[in-house]
């Protein structure tokens, strides 16, 4: 569980970042899961789009990606969210909270 300021910090983070990963029309996929998976093994934060097309919650999307992948959700706003997942290895860590 990731505290108030460490929130805080990965919000600054984020608010440069591009979304990565879009989400559409079919939804939340074992692809998409393992693409966001595969990102935040590579980088630790990811911004995600959820279409237009798709009738998803970001919020509940968020929860939903980050209890499946052991992540943390940091924000949601709008049609985009934030997770951030700490590298198991300490040098391989990108992120200082």
């Amino acid at each position: 569980m990731i505290t108030s300021k460490q929130r805080s910090k990965l919000k600054g983070i984020a608010n440069g970042l591009s979304p990565v990963v879009s989400i559409g029309k079919s939804g939340l996929t074992t692809t998409i899961i393992k693409s966001v998976d595969d990102y935040l093994t590579a980088h630790e934060i990811l911004k995600c789009n959820i279409l237009e097309g798709a009738k998803l919650d970001a919020k509940e999307t968020a929860n939903k990606i980050a209890e499946e992948l052991g992540a943390e959700f940091v924000q949601a706003i709008g049609r985009r969210f934030v997770l951030y997942r700490q590298a198991p290895d300490p040098e391989k860590r990108k992120i200082e909270l």
